[in-house]
């Protein structure tokens, strides 16, 4: 019987636990008035400010590759003019070395062909 003499206590003791409880839940939430937002829009300003400037740098590092690439064709078409241009230097020094246009040129020099060509010897040795 002394079980059913506490229960009164319990339920009594139940009860302030349990308004202790709910009073302290309370106190972790500001208090808000009914229809009002929070004003803190510090987190959507960061975030916002954050993916803005990842995005300017992903649009500097892309232009930065598009202007490199345009100087690169232009360097490529650069170089292949300047092998045309040897190619052409090249093949015009070989017409002018070759023996009928040398002939030639030497012709309008005035210069003759000799009949009978004269050999110096320079080693000292008589013969």
């Amino acid at each position: 019987m002394a079980i059913f003499e506490f229960a009164p206590a319990l339920e009594i003791s139940r009860q302030i636990v349990r308004e202790k409880t709910n009073k302290a839940v309370l106190k972790l939430v500001p208090d808000i008035k009914s229809g009002e937002v929070v004003a803190n829009r510090t987190f959507g300003i960061l975030l916002t400010a954050i993916f803005t400037v990842g995005l300017m740098a992903l649009l500097a590092i892309n232009t930065a590759l598009a202007q490199d690439a345009f100087k690169l064709s232009e360097l490529k078409v650069q170089a292949q003019i300047l092998k045309d241009e040897r190619e052409a230097i090249l093949k015009e020094v070989a017409q002018k070395s070759s023996p009928d246009k040398l002939a030639e040129s030497a012709s309008k020099l005035g210069m003759v062909p000799i009949a009978s060509p004269n050999f110096l010897d320079m080693s000292g040795s008589d013969r």
